[in-house]
């Protein structure tokens, strides 16, 4: 066969076996090549924005010119160590699962800082972006006066559907000054926003964890979503853990429209007088979600005007589950459970929340009038129509109070457009060091049983199996009670929890 020949030959076997992959689909066809996994650095001292970025000898300068850098699957963004980067880091992330996004430091030294311009509404912000982790960064967005909306970090999904996979991790956030006025739009360290006038859009997986928060206005963490039952749509998949707020005076840590979410290990401490006389704050609490879990966490110091509950069970939740908290010398009381009565449209009430096996020692310590035009402090708060709420082996050691004039109600029920009812309340321990009460108002279909009344009430609640006595078996000495929970470092933080083991045995030992 002559050359020529043998080279047609070849032509038509290679066309063959083309014409015949394709058909059978066989998959020896390569596919597309995909782009390779990038790294990118940010040198706010040597860097050059002309540059590629792409090596430490090329990285860019600025915030703003990474800003501009979509990252793919497998990307890393890193900004120098020891250095500090002035404007708004905007980070557009389409990561996998198999290959996230990296956000982080690179080089020696502090964690690098991120400090938004006078103005700035954010300092750093997540948008539009799924399966990317944000890791080790300081941010700070301090204005020269407060700006209602102000946050640090922003997490945001807007007319995009799905945000997937999105992890917040030992972040350090302090000295934002937004709006102390919650009606004015507040402020936040970090703000979770998920919405869209054309695409309804949601979080599948969201982590924020091991993150500091110090010293920001209003609140700690806080979503912006959809709440309104008749538009629901929930973002799954929520975890906050291990986290250490400090010096914030608003909320401390409030999911909006989700389902499912867990909250656990967190602290809340140290919260500064700083609210107007118009402000209600607390420290853990849901709104809009269903099923939340708030479990291991210990809140102190809350001063809020009105509130300043450690922990609150809010409306249009339900299955709210608060257990196994520490909750002490804040102003309002261990926990509120609330439901705004009229507002059946979008809501669907507070039902079935549940508070259990959590541990109040020197809470209702409010020392000023509110604006009731009393020192309104009850250790647990009930009001409106909240629905089949269960109170069980909590144990509330309610100290002296500061205040000459102070309310000493363990259990105070009223009116917030209507009354609760099927209230239960069972076994749990209520120690006042002075005389207190039980005020149930008009509720309807309560029950306690079997709990333990320590101390002297002006009157108790009509309950079958009562009990004046432990016999023997604790000090009233709130220190005793350190007993029955484990220590464990939340951010350099040696913070308590009631250890489940030791609740349950101790309670076994009473019956």
């Amino acid at each position: 066969m002559r050359a020529g020949n043998v080279l047609l030959f070849a032509a038509l076997m290679l066309s063959a076996c083309g014409s015949s992959n394709s058909v059978s689909g066989s998959g020896n066809t390569p596919g597309p090549l995909q782009p390779k996994a990038q790294t990118y650095y940010v040198d706010a001292n040597e860097g050059n924005d002309e540059a590629d970025g792409t090596s430490p000898q090329k990285a860019w300068r600025t915030v703003a010119r990474a800003s501009r850098q979509v990252l793919k699957a497998g990307d890393q963004l890193l900004l120098h160590r020891g250095q500090t980067f002035s404007g708004e880091l905007d980070i557009r992330a389409e990561g996998t699962k198999a290959e996230p996004v990296l956000v982080s430091g690179y080089g020696s030294g502090q964690r690098p800082v991120v400090v938004g311009h006078d103005a700035s509404m954010w300092a750093v912000r997540v948008l539009n972006s799924s399966h990317i982790t944000l890791r080790g960064l300081e941010i700070i967005n301090t204005g020269s006066e407060r700006l209602a909306g102000r946050t640090g970090l922003k997490v945001e999904c807007r007319d995009h559907g799905i945000s997937a996979g999105i992890t917040i991790d030992s972040i350090y956030v302090h000295d934002v000054n937004g709006s102390l006025v919650k009606e004015q739009g507040g402020g936040s360290a970090i703000l979770i926003e998920n919405g869209g006038n054309m695409i309804a859009s949601r979080f599948e997986g969201l982590t924020i964890q091991n993150c500091h928060i110090q010293r920001c206005e209003r609140n700690a963490m806080i979503w912006a979503a959809y709440y309104d039952r008749r538009n629901w749509l929930p973002n799954t998949g929520v975890v906050v853990r291990g986290n250490l707020i400090e010096q914030v005076p608003g909320d401390g840590i409030v999911p909006i429209g989700c389902e499912g979410t867990l909250i656990e290990y967190n602290v809340m401490r140290d919260c500064p007088d700083l609210l107007p006389m118009s402000e209600a704050a607390a420290g853990i609490w849901p709104w809009s979600c269903d099923n939340t879990v708030i479990q291991f966490n210990e809140v102190s110091d809350h001063k809020a005007p009105w509130d300043a509950q450690g922990f609150d069970c809010d409306f249009n939740c339900r299955n709210t589950q608060i257990r196994y908290n520490y909750s002490h010398d804040n102003y309002g009381g261990m926990v509120l459970i609330c439901d705004a009565g009229k507002e059946r449209g979008y809501s669907l009430g507070n039902i079935g929340s549940r508070v259990e096996w959590n541990i109040s020692i020197g809470d209702g310590q409010r020392p000023k009038i509110t604006r009731t035009g009393s020192i309104f402090a009850p250790n647990i708060h009930i009001a409106g129509r909240v629905t089949n709420t269960l109170v069980a082996h909590n144990i509330l050691h309610s100290s002296p109070k500061l205040a000459q004039d102070a309310d000493h109600t363990m259990i105070c029920a009223d009116s917030w457009d209507g009354y609760a009812d099927s209230t239960t309340i069972t076994r749990n321990i209520f120690y006042t060091a002075e005389p207190s009460q039980f005020n149930m108002t008009k509720t309807t279909r309560n029950l306690f049983l079997h709990n333990w009344y320590l101390g002297e009430y002006r009157q108790l609640p009509a309950d079958a199996e009562a009990q004046t006595s432990l016999a023997g078996k604790t000090s009233t000495d709130s220190k005793a009670l350190l007993q029955l929970m484990d220590e464990r470092d939340v951010c350099g933080y040696n913070a308590h929890f009631p250890n489940p083991a030791k609740m349950e045995a101790f309670f076994k030992t009473l019956e």
